[in-house]
C-alpha cells in the first residue's frame, strides 16, 4: 500500500502531519507513504524520529493552498501545491490514496477534477462517521453538494451502503433519509422525490429520519443534501462542545463538584474518547476513482495516524471498486435512468 499525505495541509502542518505519518508506518509493515510539501521543512521534521527511511519519501512542492482561497481557482492555478501534486499521484496510480487536512473546498474540487468521478456516480459525497448513543453512523453528504437532485441522493445511499458493509463490517446496513417528519409525504420536493427512489432500491431503507433521532445511531447511514448535512454536522459538533464545557464548568464551580468530578473522571474520559473526531481520523470522499480522505483542519498526529488507517480500511475493503459495481448494477436495474 502506498498513500500520499498532504504535508502542508492543516493547522498543525507539517509538524503533526509528519509525526502521524511516522507513527503509522511503525504500526504497519506493509505501508509506504509519500509526503508532499517543502522538502527542507519536511526533512527537518522527519529527522526527529527513528523509522524505516525507505518507507517514507518526499515529493517537493513550492506552493500551499490556504483556506481563504477560491477552491477551484487554487486547484487550477497552484499546480505545484502539496495538495495538487498529491492528487496527481493518486490519478497516475503512483499512490493508492490521499489524506489531507487542508482546505476542504480545495480537496473536494481537486479530488473531483483531478482524480475524477467513478463512472455512473453523478456527484461524489463527503461522508464522515459520527458517534451515536447506540453506535456510530454515517452522514452522506456533509458539504460536497449543496444543491442536489434526487438521483444524487440515490447514489449517496448506495455509496454509504458499500462503505458500511466493507469498512464497518455491517451487512445490509439501515439507511434513512433526513427529513422534518417520519411520514412519507413530509418534506420538500427533493426529499419526497428521493423517498420514492430509495424505497425501490435493493437496500435496507427505513424511511425518513428526523434530526432529533440521528444522534441515537440506530440508523447506520443517513442521507441528505450537502447543505442539510453540513448543518447537521456543525450543530452536532457545537452541541457536544457546549455540553462538555458546561459540565466542566459546573464541576469546578464547587468543592462537592470537584470531588464528584474526580470520582467520575474515568467515565468522562471514556465518553470524551467516544465523541473524539480524532478516533476516526478523517471523512472519506466517496464516489471518486481513488481513495480520498479529508482530515479535520486541526488534526494532531494521533488524528493523522488514524486518518491513514481510514485510508487502509478503504483500500483493504476495496471500497472504490465496490462502489463502481454497486452504482452501475443499480443503474442497470433502474427505470429512472
Amino acid at each position: 500500500m502506498i498513500f500520499v499525505i498532504d504535508g502542508m495541509g492543516g493547522d498543525n502542518a507539517p509538524v503533526d502531519i509528519v509525526k502521524g505519518a511516522v507513527d503509522a508506518v511503525k504500526e504497519r509493515t506493509d505501508l509506504n507513504l509519500i509526503i508532499t510539501g517543502k522538502e527542507d521543512v519536511i526533512k527537518k521534521e522527519l529527522s526527529k524520529y527513528d523509522y524505516d527511511k525507505d518507507r517514507i519519501t518526499i515529493v517537493h512542492t513550492e506552493e500551499v493552498i490556504s483556506n481563504d482561497e477560491s477552491p477551484t481557482a487554487a486547484i487550477r492555478k497552484k499546480k505545484d501545491s502539496s495538495l495538487v501534486k498529491g492528487l496527481q499521484l493518486v490519478k497516475s496510480g503512483e499512490a493508492d490514496g490521499i489524506l489531507s487536512a487542508g482546505s476542504t473546498g480545495a480537496f473536494i474540487s481537486g479530488s473531483t477534477l483531478i482524480v475524477g468521478r467513478i463512472k455512473g456516480v453523478k456527484r461524489p459525497a463527503l461522508a464522515p462517521i459520527m458517534p451515536g448513543q447506540n453506535g456510530p453512523f454515517m452522514v452522506v453528504d456533509v458539504g460536497g453538494n449543496v444543491d442536489c437532485k434526487p438521483e444524487f441522493l440515490k447514489d449517496f445511499a448506495m455509496m454509504g451502503k458499500v462503505y458500511y458493509e466493507n469498512v464497518m463490517g455491517i451487512q445490509n446496513p439501515s439507511i434513512g433519509l433526513v427529513n422534518i417528519g417520519a411520514e412519507e409525504e413530509k418534506g420538500n420536493e427533493l426529499t419526497k422525490a428521493t423517498y420514492g427512489l430509495l424505497k425501490t432500491m435493493d437496500i435496507n431503507f427505513v424511511g425518513n429520519v428526523e434530526p432529533r433521532e440521528i444522534p441515537k445511531g440506530d440508523v447506520n447511514v443517513v442521507v441528505c443534501d450537502g447543505f442539510v448535512g453540513n448543518t447537521v454536522l456543525k450543530m452536532y459538533e457545537g452541541v457536544a462542545s457546549t455540553l462538555l464545557k458546561g459540565i466542566k464548568a459546573e464541576i469546578i464551580s464547587s468543592t462537592r463538584g470537584k470531588i464528584g468530578g474526580l470520582l467520575l473522571k474515568p467515565i468522562f474520559k471514556s465518553f470524551q474518547k467516544k465523541y473524539d473526531y480524532r478516533e476516526t481520523g478523517g471523512s472519506p470522499f466517496l464516489g471518486v476513482k481513488g481513495i480520498c480522505v479529508k482530515a479535520h483542519g486541526s488534526s494532531d498526529a494521533y488524528a493523522i495516524k488514524n486518518g491513514i488507517n481510514q485510508c487502509i480500511a478503504l483500500y483493504e475493503g476495496k471500497v472504490v471498486d465496490k462502489i463502481h459495481k454497486g452504482i452501475n448494477d443499480n443503474k442497470e436495474d433502474s427505470t429512472d435512468v
